[in-house]
């Protein structure tokens, strides 16, 4: 399992050093780190990441949750604004204006993750985001590159699900990281759903607002599935979709793998 970064003013940092290759290789640590958002990072967090190693920030939110929410950026890494949505899709910070909707349907959080799945995978202007993820990880020859939304749930566990299956991660392992999110975003979770409740939110919209924020392998599942029916395999996916050359995945093992 990934290893929980000891961050005070923030939730799921995660180091994806130690996972396994199919050939029995691992991915090094204090290289690639999935987190959910840095604007509330304290100074000691900050002293703590740039400690670590972090030298890359890539935020993958949308303008509006950049502009409501700058990062808190480590000294000594460079901030890369590379958005997946140009609005958020997963709807984890405005839950007001799904109220409505969610009132009438327990099932519309949970539509809208999986709506949001297929998006990931069909959408150009995520498709050109996740190839500039690659691009800075090619780049990346010491140090970390941290890589994030807000939660560090959706956008952010694709991408550690694509840059993962590049470097030949099993399936499987895949799978685990993603689910991982759940240990840790419950605090999160439950302070959403008490501001909800306090506006008046139903028993509906609280259904909905619990699986815009939890990972659920139904998510990830839609994802792989769109990958499988529109390009037959993940590797096609990261070669045709993303423009990821051979050349380019054996640099990323080189740079990533033990």
């Amino acid at each position: 399992m990934a290893q929980l970064l000891n961050i005070h003013h923030g939730f799921n940092f995660r180091d994806l050093g130690g996972y396994r290759t199919t050939d029995g290789r691992q991915v090094a640590p204090h290289r690639l780190v999935r987190a959910s958002k840095l604007d509330q990072l304290s100074e000691r967090d900050q002293a703590y990441l740039a400690d670590y190693g972090v030298r890359w920030d890539v935020d993958f939110r949308s303008p509006e949750e950049r502009d409501l929410a700058p990062d808190r950026v480590p000294a000594g890494a460079t901030y890369h604004f590379d958005p997946v949505f140009p609005y958020d899709e997963t709807q984890v910070t405005t839950w007001k204006e799904q109220q409505k909707a969610f009132a009438f349907d327990a099932q519309g959080g949970y539509k809208n993750m999986l709506q949001t799945y297929q998006d990931i995978i069909t959408n150009p202007q995520s498709q050109t985001a996740y190839r500039q993820f690659f691009d800075l990880l090619l780049q990346n020859e010491t140090g970390a590159l941290l890589f994030h939304c807000s939660a560090g749930k959706d956008r952010t566990g694709m991408g550690a699900a694509f840059v993962l299956a590049a470097l030949d991660v099993p399936e499987a392992t895949i799978r685990t990281d993603y689910m991982t999110t759940n240990q840790y975003v419950g605090p999160a979770v439950d302070e959403v759903l008490t501001t909800a409740k306090a506006a008046g939110a139903n028993a509906n919209t609280q259904e909905s607002l619990r699986d815009l924020w939890i990972a659920r392998s139904e998510y990830l599942d839609t994802a792989f599935a769109t990958v499988t029916q529109r390009y037959g395999s993940m590797r096609r996916y990261l070669s045709q979709a993303l423009d990821l050359t051979d050349t380019q995945v054996a640099q990323l093992k080189q740079l990533y793998l033990l």
